[in-house]
């Protein structure tokens, strides 16, 4: 009670302490007219701070025929009290509709008042926000919606939402205060956000508590949830789920590849935090898959999603020996006519497989995390417009890309490539080969069947150590090396995937707890990587708050950055900008003003960065920019103007169309 109580008083202190609302007044009134004045004002200013809930609408959300897990979440009983669920089906079922539909039956039981989607990416949150603003007014009457990240300010779809007045029954706005600030966020009826601003809610960071207790009242949606399942994080997730419980929330958990070892803790963490004490949770062992999965009492039980059979029938796996090869099959692909991807581990190899490729004839566009912002988005929009649902001008084009491809942007290919990566991330990658066969069916293809290549060298011969680095240089940097090998083992043993039916088993081999031995070569590379999976699982559960210590023990008020939501390589961040005809350093990105300097800005990894000379922050031009920065800001960012031909220093340049090169 301690938390709730805590973060009750700091919304009310947010709201209290706005002299706009409450402006100050001389003290001739007595104490009982002052009390009855400022409750008149406090109905006012908890209205216009867009924090009274819109009733929930009874509708139907969809006028489609429902598919088998979306029936089950519209048909199957609830538990009683606070509830969660866990929505396993594999990529493009439909699971977001399903979600919804469940959402719906538990707002309209009691079980929340709001929803809040925590998405792993900016990017799925963006895109997300763009569905939600389309249906969150057939799910309640004219819902506050918000967006929680930290380039949400980027957002146009935000941007026009924020003080707009609408009109009509399916209405969604977001008042300016809640808008001022991603903590506030959170107290939106909706909100659509990154993980990390719930996760900051157990950290012992400023405005932990008002996080927690504008979750109190929230559906918990997290899409995506094997993508949080690095120890550290993981860690995180299962405190959140433990004192959003305590808070008498819910949630719905979604996923295409979550290990069951996984599902399990984030079970038992929601348990207890309902509870407040150990409790034993029965589970079946060989649950089903697809499944939707309730807590009932101290039961975990698994109720199977009757499979739809895939309209692309099964995935066939061919591995390929080197990024030779991959060019070649590329290439001839597209000289028939087929719209091809390679997803690369790395950016360097993106960079260098798009070089290659433009160099043979090719037609290609590439996408990674390299870019500054205005040119990603922009990028973004015309991957879309070419290989997205309705895309069009797709045939014979090629898609060089990395991990952003995975799940934040709907694409379709008729041949892909990718490098060797663990088996939920090529899943993940494999949901974009012939995805939309309504619009593209089989007979339409350039192709007789799907195939998923693989670049990796064969797991049967495993000389030492190097065995993966030789095939995909950096890329095979990138993920634990024992993860890698048994992917290809598993994969390349089957030569195909059946989907749904494959899933579970696939993914188990490869993230769960009964593996099979990796060669000798390998093996110090294996232990390496457990103990730092053990010290990221330790950290993060030293850096979580205790539950139990109360809110005056427990809780903390230190900066974000000193407690971060994610352990990897620290990105430094780059602000790119160009000199005008007078010499003025101007924001890479076009316009003026805030925005157009965050949309100039790239990060690349720090470590990389301090090998090189970067300009100088004392140059007069560039402190005619910063000396305006905010101290944090000069602290975090470099200010480094580019070249007419791309030069930002010896070893670092930057193309609209190529991104942040480092040589």
């Amino acid at each position: 009670l301690s938390w709730w109580l805590a973060g009750l008083t700091s919304a009310a202190d947010w709201v209290g302490s706005n002299v706009a609302w409450f402006p100050p007044a001389v003290p001739t009134q007595d104490l009982f007219s002052y009390l009855e004045a400022s409750r008149a004002r406090a109905r006012a200013a908890v209205a216009e701070a867009g924090l009274l809930p819109a009733a929930v609408r009874t509708g139907r959300l969809f006028d489609f025929r429902l598919r088998p897990a979306q029936e089950l979440c519209a048909t199957l009983e609830l538990p009683e009290g606070p509830m969660i669920a866990v929505l396993e089906d594999e990529t493009g079922s439909g699971k977001t509709e399903a979600a919804l539909i469940l959402a719906q039956r538990m707002l309209l039981a009691g079980k929340g008042q709001g929803i809040f989607f925590a998405l792993p990416t900016m990017a799925t949150a963006d895109a997300m926000f763009e569905r939600a603003r389309e249906l969150m007014g057939r799910l309640f009457e004219r819902p506050s919606l918000a967006l929680a990240h930290g380039r949400a300010a980027l957002s146009d779809a935000f941007r026009e939402l924020v003080g707009a007045q609408r009109n009509g029954e399916d209405a969604v706005t977001c008042a300016p205060w809640l808008a001022d600030g991603r903590r506030k966020v959170l107290l939106a009826q909706v909100g659509i956000g990154t993980i990390d601003q719930a996760l900051l809610g157990v950290l012992p960071t400023r405005f932990g508590v008002l996080r927690q207790w504008g979750l109190a009242s929230k559906i918990l949606v997290i899409d995506e949830v094997h993508e949080m399942g690095d120890p550290y994080m993981a860690k995180e997730l299962e405190a959140l789920l433990t004192f959003h419980a305590a808070h008498g929330g819910s949630a719905i958990l979604m996923t295409a590849t979550l290990p069951l070892e996984q599902r399990s803790a984030l079970l038992r963490s929601f348990v207890r935090g309902g509870s407040l004490e150990p409790r034993d949770l029965q589970e079946e062992l060989e649950p089903a898959y697809p499944a939707l999965t309730l807590v009932r009492e101290d039961r975990a039980v698994s109720h199977a999603v009757p499979p739809l059979p895939s309209p692309r029938g099964p995935l066939q796996v061919e591995r390929l020996p080197g990024g030779e090869e991959a060019r070649e099959l590329l290439l001839a692909a597209a000289r028939e006519g087929a719209a091809c991807l390679w997803v690369r581990n790395a950016v360097d190899d993106a960079i260098a497989a798009f070089a290659a490729l433009q160099e043979a004839g090719a037609e290609v566009e590439l996408l990674h995390a390299r870019f500054a912002l205005c040119d990603r988005k922009r990028l973004e929009a015309g991957v879309r417009r070419r290989f997205g649902k309705e895309g069009a001008g797709r045939a014979g084009r090629i898609l060089v890309a990395t991990q952003v491809v995975e799940s934040s942007l709907d694409l379709d290919f008729d041949v892909m490539v990718s490098d060797l990566a663990p088996m939920a991330a090529l899943v993940q990658r494999a949901g974009r080969l012939w995805r939309h066969m309504d619009r593209r069916p089989a007979s339409a293809r350039p192709l007789a069947h799907p195939v998923l290549y693989v670049v990796s060298p064969d797991p049967a011969e495993v000389a030492d150590a190097r065995w993966l680095h030789r095939v995909l240089d950096r890329g095979a940097y990138v993920y634990p090396l024992a993860d890698q090998w048994r992917t290809a083992k598993v994969l390349f043993e089957a030569g195909r995937i059946s989907l749904p039916e494959d899933l579970r088993p696939l993914i188990q081999a490869v993230h769960g707890e009964e593996l099979a031995a990796v060669p000798e070569a390998l093996l110090s590379a294996e232990i390496e990587s457990e103990g730092h999976a053990l010290a990221a699982r330790i950290r993060g559960a030293q850096n979580v708050v205790k539950l139990k210590e109360g809110y005056r023990r427990g809780g903390g008020g230190n900066n974000d950055t000193l407690y971060p939501t994610r352990l990897g390589i620290v990105q430094k961040t780059l602000v790119l900008a160009r000199a005008d005809d007078r010499g003025r350093l101007q924001p890479w990105a076009e316009g003026e003003g805030t925005v157009a300097w965050m949309e100039s800005e790239v990060q690349a990894a720090a470590h990389r960065l301090a090998e090189l000379k970067l300009p100088s922050q004392d140059e007069a031009a560039i402190r005619a920019v910063t000396d305006e920065w905010p101290l944090w800001k000069k602290n975090a960012c470099l200010l480094c103007p580019v070249a007419a031909d791309g030069a930002i220093c010896e070893g670092l340049s930057y193309e609209q169309n190529t991104g942040l090169l480092l040589r």
